[in-house]
């Protein structure tokens, strides 16, 4: 007989639930997958037999891994086919500074980039903190497998993690002056604020006009930023708010009626990266963003 003192499913559930679905982010990228994963989770959880049940936790990691897993080999397909570079759906305004620094769009992009075991052994161990026995009763592979697995993905990630943290203040600060330089063509300020070896990212999915390439370098990012002034003159960009966008400051804009973000990669003080995303498919719960639609 269940103690009545004892949480409930539904309860146990619950205090999970945020940190189950940063699990399933961080494995897929998207917050919309992510839900979903744990929805099914949610499911799964009400039917297993709960009083052979040792560890709560364990068990749900298990099953939200589990189901991630499957998801990323149908997500990997489609990525496969995705027009121009692919940015994982933002993630706004975390509210715990360890969420915000392995939520960076630099990490995530990095994490796409190993294999869906590797991905997985890094993210139990390393940002979860599960030891490697549990890894192994997740994924269903030999601890000392895991162990090789995530100390794989950590060489290849090594360079995705922030080496110069930005304080939201500041981050936030430069994300304005950033915005500003942009929109009124103040193009010396600008190429002021950006790194000689920055990249551009802009993911349209195919859906709306963005660059197919990344643009690399100071040069060929001020060209294109030099193009848009021209464009923002004509068809003013509207500031619906700064926020930060996966742990990097940017902000919230919109764009010939289209919602767009912009996150700023920022290194002594210094822009080396700015990621924009513009296809519609991510952008559906941006904050603050729904009054501004057609």
């Amino acid at each position: 007989m269940t103690n009545a003192a004892e949480p409930s499913a539904a309860e146990i559930f619950a205090e999970l639930r945020p940190r189950l679905v940063r699990l399933a982010y961080r494995m897929l990228g998207s917050v919309a997958d992510a839900e979903d994963v744990v929805h099914s989770a949610w499911v799964r959880w009400l039917a297993a037999d709960r009083e052979q049940v040792r560890d709560s936790r364990a068990l749900l990691h298990t099953i939200v891994t589990r189901l991630s897993l499957n998801e990323l080999k149908s997500a990997r397909r489609r990525r496969a086919a995705y027009v121009g570079p692919w940015l994982p759906e933002p993630f706004f305004d975390p509210e715990e500074a360890e969420a915000a620094d392995d939520l960076t769009l630099p990490l995530m992009i990095a994490l796409e980039r190993l294999s869906p075991l590797e991905r997985a052994a890094f993210l139990l161990h390393d940002v979860f903190g599960l030891g490697f026995d549990a890894v192994s009763e997740t994924i269903g592979r030999e601890a000392a497998t895991c162990r090789k697995l995530a100390s794989r993905a950590r060489a290849h990630i090594h360079d995705a993690r922030p080496r110069f943290v930005v304080g939201n203040e500041e981050g936030l600060r430069l994300a304005n002056a950033f915005f500003t330089a942009t929109r009124t063509g103040d193009l010396a300020a600008l190429r002021a604020m950006l790194a000689e070896d920055v990249v551009v990212y802009a993911d349209g999915g195919g859906q709306v006009p963005a660059p197919t390439r990344p643009l690399i370098g100071l040069d060929a990012a001020m060209e294109r930023f030099a193009g848009l002034a021209r464009l923002f003159a004509a068809h003013p960009s509207r500031l619906i708010r700064y926020a930060i966008i996966n742990g990097l400051p940017g902000f919230i804009t919109i764009e010939d009626d289209l919602v767009q973000t912009t996150a700023l990669h920022i290194e002594n003080e210094r822009v080396v990266a700015v990621y924009v995303t513009r296809n519609p498919d991510k952008l559906h719960n941006v904050p603050d963003a729904t009054g501004w639609r057609n």
